[in-house]
Order: structure tokens, then sequence, then C-alpha cells
């Protein structure tokens, strides 16, 4: 389950319309989408967005790991899209400080296809990543700090 705080109301609107229409498949959350009007959609992500972002771990994570992961995110470049500070924009997600058993389910489950996105974009660009560096990326974003 992801931590919601502080999300882009564009992409959880989007998100919560797939759930709704059975595009995007979790039980719990298709059967609490299924009776929602396009204002409830737009009403439940604005409250999401004004809710304070996840807060990173206590402990800074190790140095190393972070720095393998750093690599592969300049590689790829994952913080065009998700911004330098991984806060996301518009229909992009902020996934920094996100929880990284979440992280890693999404980035493994979008690169199998077993998650479809509303466009292929993330699937497409994890494609040449291996699983270790799919592990260390989720591990980066999950302790990721913004510099002051």
């Amino acid at each position: 389950m992801p931590s919601l705080g502080a999300q882009r109301a564009p992409y959880t609107i989007i998100q919560l319309f797939l759930f709704r229409e059975g595009m995007r498949v979790a039980a719990p959350m298709n059967d609490l989408a299924k009776g929602l009007s396009d204002d409830d959609l737009r009403a439940i992500a604005d409250a999401l967005a004004a809710l304070p972002p996840p807060k990173p771990p206590a402990e800074p994570g190790d140095p190393g790991r972070l720095e393998r992961a750093q690599s592969v995110v300049a590689q790829n470049h994952c913080d065009v899209c998700h911004r330098p500070d991984f806060s996301g924009q518009d229909n992009v997600p902020r996934i920094a400080d996100q929880r990284e058993d979440y992280l890693l389910k999404t980035l493994r489950d979008y690169k199998s296809g077993a998650r479809q996105g509303y466009e292929p974009t993330m699937a497409e660009a994890l494609q040449p990543l291996s699983d270790a560096e799919l592990v260390e990326l989720a591990y980066y974003l999950a302790h990721f700090h913004s510099p002051p």
C-alpha cells in the first residue's frame, strides 16, 4: 500500500478512475471506487494532495547503495519526469520517501506488464533494468532526502 500524502492530484484522479473502471485491478480499491462520481474522484485527489508528504526514514541509508542507485537514476533520467526532488508533476506521481516495498513491487509490475499504466512510458523505461537495479532504485527512492 502506498503513502498517499502530497500525491499529485492529476495522478491520483487517473489512478482512481482506472480503479473505478476496472482498468487497474486491486480488489479493495476497485470495490471502493466503483460508486464514485468524477466529482468524488477530484475531491479525494485534492484531499490527498493537501496531506503532508511521507516522512523520510530516520536512518540516512547506506551510502554505497545510494551511490549505485544514483547512477541508475542518472542513466535513466528518472528525475526528468519525476523531478529532481522526486515530488512528481501533473500526472507523474510523487515517489520520494515512498515505502520501499511498494516501490519495488510497482517497478517490477510495470516492467513485467502486470501493472498497466494509462501510457507505456514506465514499462519502456524499465525494460533495460535488471532486478538488482530495481531493488537499488526502490531503496534509493525510499531513502531520498532532498538537498537543503
